[in-house]
């Protein structure tokens, strides 16, 4: 009789981060690698938008997007959020910004937006917020 070997693979879970500081994006991702996210990128909004569109049509979904509000250059998390919401009712996506006055940060939700990190912000708080919105269905 044959032995039959299966191996069972841990879900891996997908994060897209979205800030225009190219040394913000290369810390966190950093991070969220030791973490055990696998991790992508983007600058501004409409990049956000197309990896997020290419990952889902590829059958490997992001999970969780991380979007910095503030993008001087380019569409910021407000703007981006609208159109990810169109595009994919279901999104999960954390505003992330160092403005804890904008009213985007305080009413989080009424925006689209699953949960809020302030920035600065700690590993711990890190990984607490995306693990919340992980378990998050709605």
């Amino acid at each position: 009789m044959e032995t039959l070997s299966v191996q069972i693979q841990p879900v891996v879970f997908k994060i897209l981060i979205m800030d225009d500081e190219s040394a913000i994006r290369t810390l966190l991702k950093r991070a969220l690698i030791n973490l055990g996210y696998k991790v992508l990128e983007a600058a501004d909004g409409k990049q956000t938008l197309k990896i997020y569109a290419e990952e889902k049509m590829s059958g490997e979904p992001v999970s969780v997007v991380i979007m910095d509000l503030t993008i001087p250059e380019g569409m910021g998390g407000e703007e981006t959020i609208k159109k990810l919401l169109e595009f994919d009712p279901e999104a999960k996506a954390i505003v992330s910004s160092g403005y804890s006055t904008s009213p985007v940060m305080s009413n989080f939700y009424e925006y689209g937006f699953k949960a809020v990190l302030a920035k600065p912000y700690t590993l711990v708080e890190l990984k607490k917020t995306i693990a919340r919105v992980l378990r998050t269905n709605v």
